[in-house]
């Protein structure tokens, strides 16, 4: 009786162990190397570190995330690193290009069919894409904005991707920092009292800003210049060309 009783706990123990969160050191060392304060990215240097990162993203496909186990936190911090870590690894895996959007299939859909649709990687043995894990998982599932200003898409107009990985005791704290640093990006929105020129990211997904507030209320959670509510906006065009520096 007692050797059942251990074997119970032993097992009950070893499934509390898998449904853990795998630990993103590696992608965070990763980061601090290769992803500068600006955001720029060093391609070349994730290729000469592809097996650690293979390493990375092979935790991440055999732990996928566990609801009734992992906090919100923990899930939020998962996603997030895995966007970008597999959007590194289709860059890599591509090199060179001036475009992600040069993977994009020849009779490209918006929406539909394309470089985002590519189901290149698996989460918990499902073929995934990255355009479910921002739209299926981090929109839907966490009604989180802020996550626009965390996941990159390799591009010059995306928030730049940072240099370390998020983790689950300070992600709020990391996405607050995002939006401050985007929103306050000269290079990425234009602000001033009167007339603000933005990323097309708050076009996009103006419903996620907007849910509870109006879009000028949003941006002045988080803007250092106070935006009048009856301000002028417009948006600048997206810029897709590759987030490595020139």
């Amino acid at each position: 009786m007692l050797c059942v009783l251990l074997l119970s706990a032993c097992g009950s123990s070893a499934r509390q162990r898998v449904a853990d969160p795998p630990p993103h050191d590696i992608w965070n060392a990763l980061l601090h190397k290769h992803v500068d304060g600006a955001g720029w990215v060093n391609y070349e240097g994730f290729m000469r570190d592809q097996e650690k990162l293979e390493e990375y993203l092979k935790l991440l496909s055999n732990n996928a995330p566990d609801k009734d186990l992992w906090s919100r936190e923990e899930q939020l911090a998962y996603w997030i690193n895995a966007y970008n870590a597999f959007t590194v690894k289709l860059i890599i895996d591509n090199y060179p290009l001036e475009s992600i959007r040069d993977l994009d299939p020849v009779l490209s859909i918006p929406a539909i069919n394309t470089v985002w649709h590519r189901k290149f990687f698996e989460i918990g043995g499902k073929k995934t894409s990255l355009d479910e894990i921002e739209h299926e998982i981090l929109r839907k599932e966490f009604a989180e904005p802020r996550i626009h200003f965390a996941i990159n898409c390799a591009s010059y107009s995306c928030p730049p991707l940072r240099s370390e990985a998020y983790k689950a005791d300070i992600v709020d704290q990391q996405l607050n920092e995002q939006a401050i640093l985007f929103i306050n990006d000269p290079l990425r929105n234009q602000i001033s009292h009167d007339r603000v020129v933005l990323s097309r990211i708050f076009k996009w997904f103006k419903s996620d800003f907007t849910r509870d507030v109006s879009l000028v209320e949003y941006l002045n959670r988080y803007s250092r210049i106070y935006i009048a509510d009856t301000a002028d906006l417009e948006y600048l065009p997206y810029n897709w060309q590759l987030n490595e520096k020139p």
